[in-house]
């Protein structure tokens, strides 16, 4: 889904999800990224043309068996985009996490993107490396002050999760909103915001409709937004037609 500025026909600005597309100016196609280490479903994801970037981290890579730095150079020689590889969970120093950072970077300077933890010590990592143009992705984003602080100490995107605030009875689309609303009334802000814990194609039109820049969808999410019975019954009267005027 795409936002395209414009005005009614009094002149008024028009509006998506309540937001004046007048501030949607930088906003154009949502982005999609796929949400794995299956090298075979980012290839296949790749094939169809539409994948922007991957975000995966440790946990993911390990489920594949296997290791952690070759997977992430195997996944940035497929997609030429944005590769988050995350530092691991359980370093928690901000000096650690620059470390592994800088490590995670070198392995591919023009893709790679530090994924880094929503934390005290996260924020003085992303800071150290954003000062070393080494480009972070704030992960476990949960609420729209972390986004803000993210943001402020040059986090390149912020990815709220929706599925698991949906889990506790929240409304995680909401939380995204709220962070692009706040991004666009501060223009010297160019973090993009990543909506991750994508669970199904309505998560996925929603955060397009809350000003989300990005979206990072499992696999199986992908090949479900390409489903439609309407468009399988479609086919199969085409396919039927067809055959009755020109035979198999």
């Amino acid at each position: 889904m795409c936002f395209a500025p414009g005005r009614n026909k009094d002149g008024s600005a028009i509006r998506v999800n309540n937001r004046k597309t007048e501030d949607l100016k930088g906003v154009s196609c949502v982005k999609f990224f796929i949400d794995t280490a299956n090298v075979d479903e980012i290839r296949k994801a790749n094939e169809m043309g539409i994948i922007a970037g991957v975000t995966t981290n440790p946990s993911l890579i390990a489920k594949e068996g296997r290791d952690y730095a070759e997977t992430l150079r195997e996944i940035a020689s497929i997609v030429d985009g944005p590769i988050s590889g995350e530092v691991k969970a359980t370093t928690e120093k901000a000096e650690d996490m620059v470390r592994e950072g800088r490590e995670i970077f070198a392995l591919d300077p023009k893709h790679m993107v530090v994924k880094i933890p929503m934390t005290t010590e996260g924020l003085k990592a992303i800071r150290q490396l954003s000062a070393e143009e080494i480009p972070t992705n704030c992960t476990l984003i949960f609420s729209a002050n972390q986004a803000l602080l993210a943001a402020r100490a040059g986090a390149a995107y912020v990815s709220p999760f929706l599925g698991r605030l949906d889990d506790i009875g929240q409304t995680g689309v909401e939380l995204v909103e709220t962070i692009a609303q706040i991004f666009s009334n501060y223009p010297e802000i160019k973090t993009e915001i990543i909506a991750a814990s994508v669970r199904n194609p309505i998560h996925v039109t929603d955060c397009a409709l809350a000003g989300a820049h990005i979206a990072t969808i499992p696999y199986k999410v992908l090949v479900q937004m390409t489903k439609h019975p309407l468009t399988d019954s479609g086919i199969e009267k085409f396919k039927a037609d067809y055959r009755e005027v020109f035979g198999k």
